[in-house]
C-alpha cells in the first residue's frame, strides 16, 4: 500500500481554475443598480451637498460662537475680561508652533479653541466672581509664561523642550478651566441643596 509521493506528484494533473464567466462583473453591477438604485449617477451631486452642508454648519457654529463670546465678554467684570484678552494674545510675532509643523498647528488650534470655548461658557455672578477672578489670575500667569516660551522659541529656535513646554502650557490652561467649571458646578449644586433645605 505504500506509494511513492514523488510518483504521485508526477502523475498529478492540476485542475483547471475556473474563472468567472464572461460578463459576470457587468451582470453583478446591473443587479446592484437594480437593488440599490444607480449610485454612480447620484454620487457627484450628493458629494457637493455634503460639502455645502458642512460649510453651512461650520458657518453657523462660528457665528453662534462669536455671538456667545462677544455677549459673554460684555457681561464679565474687568478682571475676567483682562484675563481673556491676555489669553487670546498667546503668540508673539515671529515663529509659532504652526510655523514648525502642521501637526503642531493642529494641536495649538485644538487647545486654543478649547480654552476660548471654556472661557466663553463661564457664567459669572456675585457669588462666584471671587473664585473666577482667582482662576483668571492663574490663567494670566500661564499666558505670560506662554509668551515667554514663544520668545524663547524665536530666539533659540525650536527645541523639543520648548515645544513640549508650549503644548503643556496650553494643556494646563485648558485643564485649569475644566477645574474651574467643576468648582462652579459644585458651588451651584451646594447653593441648590441649601436652597432646597431652606424650602423644605
Amino acid at each position: 500500500m505504500a506509494q511513492d509521493i514523488r510518483e504521485l506528484l508526477k502523475k498529478h494533473q492540476p485542475e483547471k481554475e475556473t474563472g468567472l464567466s464572461t460578463g459576470h462583473e457587468a451582470r453583478f453591477e446591473a443587479m446592484l443598480d437594480r437593488e440599490l438604485g444607480s449610485s454612480t449617477s447620484r454620487r457627484p451631486g450628493f458629494y457637493w451637498m455634503r460639502i455645502a452642508a458642512v460649510a453651512v454648519v461650520a458657518f453657523g457654529l462660528g457665528y453662534f460662537g462669536f455671538q456667545q463670546l462677544s455677549a459673554d465678554q460684555a457681561d464679565l467684570g474687568p478682571a475676567v475680561v483682562d484675563a481673556i484678552d491676555d489669553s487670546g494674545n498667546t503668540t508673539a510675532p515671529g515663529l509659532t508652533l504652526g510655523d514648525i509643523s502642521p501637526d503642531l498647528k493642529k494641536i495649538e488650534d485644538f487647545y486654543t479653541n478649547g480654552i476660548n470655548v471654556q472661557l466663553a461658557s463661564l457664567e459669572t455672578d456675585d457669588e462666584n466672581r471671587e473664585l473666577i477672578d482667582g482662576y483668571m489670575l492663574r490663567l494670566e500667569e500661564l499666558s505670560k509664561e506662554y509668551n515667554t516660551l514663544n520668545v524663547e522659541l524665536n530666539e533659540f529656535g525650536p527645541t523639543e523642550a520648548t515645544i513640549t513646554a508650549l503644548i503643556d502650557n496650553l494643556k494646563l490652561r485648558l485643564e485649569l478651566l475644566f477645574r474651574l467649571k467643576n468648582k462652579l458646578q459644585e458651588l451651584k449644586d451646594t447653593n441648590n441643596e441649601q436652597l432646597n433645605e431652606i424650602q423644605a
